[in-house]
């Protein structure tokens, strides 16, 4: 046993907080962020490859050509992640390596990729968590329709959902529509730091109802075309807490908490959408959309990083930090996630939830070959004391998924910021499991003890 591997038995030991035997854990990727070959095996470019090869809206110039070149090493990934203990593991499909255009012909070595993928999973007792839509949408159909702005991408989201669904959905665990639309939506068609990277109100209230329309015809095909695997959708979500007791505070909070969390958690639950949000309603909303959207839900993914600290003060007023701060910038707030489970348990009824992503970006090294993370450590720690602070308060929760399985293409932020429980050396493509990850596969198999 290492030095490292010692310390981390030690530190298990002094880690009290235990889950039910059935509680899945697990790791994340997603297929842009890990996969490279962007333009091998018949795959078509998406908004990303469009996005990350136009000049200065990358760190560093980067992009994900070549990434992880998980699409090359997928075998030895998978190894990786049994390595770990988990049980489960959550990848997304790259739609544009199924379907180079996002409608018309399908690439059977793409497909061919994902079945093999699933069948490596399960060989290795391994239960594959599929995610549909993590924001690589075919640059065909931007170039055709302006994406998601068109009406008509969310009916070929529901054919590519129904094609996936028929292949894959007797051997996944669940299937998951749209990995957190508010970001597509927001940073991508908003804010213009996203791929495709436009800047508009209105687009963005219009991309963010078709994104949900599609989410919901896509229950409704793979419903239909009777795939078994539970279906959900993956949001990101925080509390929002007021700055200071001022009554501006306090309504920028609840205004801030509309637009992340309600804006997505009312039209699936409540078939509306909020008020308190300061914006108009989408402009492109038709008879019945919202009772297409409201399909019920068989589970909900939730992504938790950080609170939303509401200040309308200039300068703003800033938040504590007393728990650290990621390499993001994203305060440690662990409290936030039971604050936020329990709040959306009580205005909602929801179906069982996951935990889809937690995680700390770190500025990692490796030193004589081990990575020593402590932030990410103390994060994972307190994030599942909140957790199960949460499940022991009623919430439903039945797995947790750490973001991210390994170092890769951090969007905007290209490979200068690490996510990862394993450290990936770019150049060379070398994985070192990093101090967090010997805790996180000891702690997992504590927990089957």
């Amino acid at each position: 046993m290492t030095a490292a591997m010692r310390t981390s038995a030690s530190v298990i030991s002094t880690f009290d907080t235990t889950f039910p035997v059935t509680f899945r854990w697990g790791v994340a990727t997603s297929a842009y962020q890990i996969e490279g070959a962007a333009a091998q095996g018949g795959r078509g470019p998406s908004i990303w490859d469009a996005f990350s090869h136009r000049p200065g809206t990358v760190v560093n110039g980067d992009t994900g050509d070549v990434a992880c070149d998980h699409y090359h090493r997928w075998e030895s990934d998978l190894d990786l992640i049994q390595s770990l203990n988990v049980d489960s593991y959550r990848f997304s499909v790259s739609w544009s390596r199924v379907q180079p255009q996002g409608y018309g012909a399908w690439n059977q070595t793409g497909l061919d990729f994902y079945d093999r993928l699933v069948d490596g999973l399960l060989a290795r007792g391994i239960s594959p968590f599929m995610t549909l839509f993590h924001w690589d949408l075919p640059q065909a159909l931007q170039d055709k329709q302006e994406g998601w702005e068109a009406r008509d991408t969310a009916y070929r989201f529901a054919e590519y959902a129904e094609r996936m669904g028929r292949l894959l959905g007797d051997r996944v665990a669940s299937i998951a529509t749209h990995n957190e639309p508010w970001v597509v939506a927001v940073l991508g068609n908003e804010q213009g730091i996203f791929a495709p990277g436009k800047k508009d109100v209105p687009t963005m209230l219009r991309v963010s109802h078709n994104l949900l329309l599609g989410h919901g015809l896509a229950l409704q095909a793979m419903r239909a075309a009777g795939v078994k695997a539970p279906l959900g959708i993956v949001l990101n979500q925080s509390p929002a807490t007021p700055a200071t007791e001022s009554e501006a505070d306090k309504q920028l909070a609840e205004q801030e908490y509309a637009r992340f969390v309600r804006w997505y958690m009312e039209p699936i639950f409540c078939k509306r959408y909020p008020d308190k949000t300061g914006r108009p309603l989408p402009d492109n909303i038709e008879a019945g959309d919202m009772d297409t959207i409201a399909q019920p839900l068989d589970f909900l993914g939730i992504n938790y990083y950080t609170r939303i600290w509401a200040s309308s003060s200039t300068p703003p007023v800033p938040a504590p930090n007393k728990d650290g701060v990621s390499d993001m910038g994203w305060e440690n707030y662990a409290q936030g996630l039971t604050e936020l489970l329990q709040g959306i348990h009580r205005d909602y009824t929801l179906p069982p939830i996951y935990i889809t992503e937690n995680g700390f970006a770190e500025a990692d090294t490796v030193a004589h070959g081990h990575v020593n993370d402590p932030g990410r450590l103390a994060y994972m720690q307190s994030h599942l004391r909140a957790l199960r602070a949460a499940m022991a308060a009623g919430v439903d929760v039945r797995g947790f998924f750490y973001w991210s399985l390994m170092d890769n293409f951090e969007w905007a932020s290209g490979y200068a910021k690490r996510f990862g429980l394993v450290h990936v050396d770019y150049a060379t493509q070398q994985r070192t499991l990093k101090n967090s990850a010997l805790w996180y596969r000891e702690f997992v198999k504590s927990q089957r003890a």
